[in-house]
């Protein structure tokens, strides 16, 4: 199973992160532990939602989808 997942940052609300995993849980603690440069100034974290996969590439596809524009408008009404 492939996760496609969006955070949100607890002390900062508007701040979101989009990404992918084999492994949510061990995924997620390691961004509130401050092991992605990407995530730890915003961090503790909250997922905001994640999507399961069977398909991988569609997992990915999905994923670079979320971070276009028209993506991040279609997670705002949807997800």
């Amino acid at each position: 199973m492939k996760y496609v997942y969006i955070l949100q940052s607890i002390n900062y609300p508007q701040k979101f992160y989009i990404g992918s995993t084999n492994d949510l849980k061990r995924r997620f603690k390691e961004h509130n532990e401050g092991k992605s440069i990407h995530t730890n100034r915003f961090k503790p974290w909250r997922i905001e939602t994640y999507l399961g996969f069977s398909n991988s590439v569609k997992a990915n596809k999905f994923e670079v989808y979320l971070k276009t524009c028209s993506g991040r408008t279609f997670a705002k009404r949807h997800l």
